[in-house]
């Protein structure tokens, strides 16, 4: 079949039905610098909460709504850096019984293929690195599209998995197994 475009309009509807049928490509983003973008933890040391963060971690993240699957997500965190409020908590966090930074820098979490659950949130079933143990972690989260998306997401880490808060730590009335976490992830185009 020959089709001949003999006007700026008739190539314009050509391209336009050329585009609605392409398939729809999912958009790479990295996590926009300055943005405000955190990664905070929350636990209890003898039924006291506790709050933390993770500055300095850094997201990746290829993503189309209407293709969940298709999806990637990678996050690197410095574990050094992690602040809580509290000196002696923070270079305990820091020491061999918990985050041992001196042999495990950096914890890395990465999902590929990802879900839509029923109340509308994406799933993804990932794999946490810490302290040199891979085990698979949920994490879920909220979509804000945009020209500057916003990823909103939480997770549940068994502390204990990874053999964080060892040794004399690891009574669990003392600090509880799961550690929740959460996230919001300001995010620009790559």
């Amino acid at each position: 079949m020959n089709i001949k475009l003999t006007s700026p309009a008739a190539v314009a509807a050509a391209l336009a039905g050329l585009m609605a049928t392409a398939p729809v490509l999912a958009a790479d983003y990295v996590q926009a610098p300055g943005s405000g973008s955190h990664l905070a933890f929350a636990s209890k040391y003898d039924g006291e909460v506790f709050t933390g963060s993770f500055p300095g971690f850094a997201t990746t993240l290829s993503f189309d709504p209407a293709n969940p699957a298709a999806g990637k997500l990678d996050v690197t965190i410095p574990l050094a850096g992690a602040k809580s409020g509290n000196n002696d908590r923070d270079s305990t966090l820091q020491g061999a019984d918990f985050f041992n930074v001196a042999k495990f820098a950096t914890a890395r979490y990465t999902a590929s293929g990802f879900t839509k659950d029923a109340s509308g949130k994406y799933v993804a079933d990932g794999t946490l690195e810490l302290r040199g143990v891979s085990k698979p972690v949920t994490f879920t989260f909220e979509w804000q599209p945009g020209a500057n998306p916003v990823l909103k997401g939480k997770a549940t880490v068994k502390r204990l998995d990874f053999g964080v808060g060892g040794g004399d730590w690891a009574d669990t009335k003392t600090i509880p197994d799961e550690t929740a976490i959460s996230t919001v992830v300001k995010l620009q185009a790559k």
